[in-house]
């Protein structure tokens, strides 16, 4: 039965510049209204050797040597990215009702993406987005109140992370 209504993505990409970068991971775990999950699912995108060598540098690939060997390293073993779409779009099928709405956090800078290199996805999903950073400015500025989250820059660990932040901020609304 589909019953999800929540698409929690996350990508690990090249870099920021969706003009420029591609998508190196991808991960995304269905959840209706509640949180609850019902299903999820990973894949690593194929992207050229050469503009991984060009594109994976500076201070914060330096800083973060450890997931960005581990990006290269998985990346022999990816799938084109048209065949991933495919995947995500037969992961909606499976898992959505009518309106599917892309949840995480800066969700607005992996839409980009979407737009760029899965267009026939990104068409699915609704114009309205729940973009867990809006709750977190809100909360540390308005409130002083901060929720930590490992940074492992790696999709499924962060979009886990992301459910666990939207739920603690919704402990403060009982």
């Amino acid at each position: 039965m589909k019953k999800a209504t929540l698409l929690w993505l996350d990508l690990e990409m090249t870099g920021l510049d969706p003009k420029k970068d591609k998508i190196l991971e991808v991960a995304a775990i269905a959840t209706d209204m509640k949180l609850n999950e019902i299903a999820d699912y990973e894949a690593v995108v194929k992207v050229s050797d050469k503009l991984i060598k060009s594109r994976m540098v500076g201070e914060f690939w330096e800083k973060n040597a450890k997931t960005r060997d581990a990006l290269i390293a998985q990346n022999k073993s990816g799938k084109s990215v048209k065949e991933v779409e495919r995947e995500l779009l037969d992961f909606l099928n499976q898992n959505f009702k009518k309106e599917i709405y892309l949840a995480g956090n800066s969700i607005h800078q992996d839409r980009k993406f979407l737009e760029a290199e899965m267009p026939e996805l990104n068409e699915k999903l609704h114009y309205r987005m729940l973009d867990v950073s809006a709750w977190k400015i809100y909360f540390e500025n308005a409130l002083n109140k901060k929720f930590t989250k490992p940074e492992t820059h790696r999709a499924l660990d962060d979009i886990n992370g992301s459910i666990e932040e939207l739920k603690w901020y919704l402990t403060f609304l009982k």
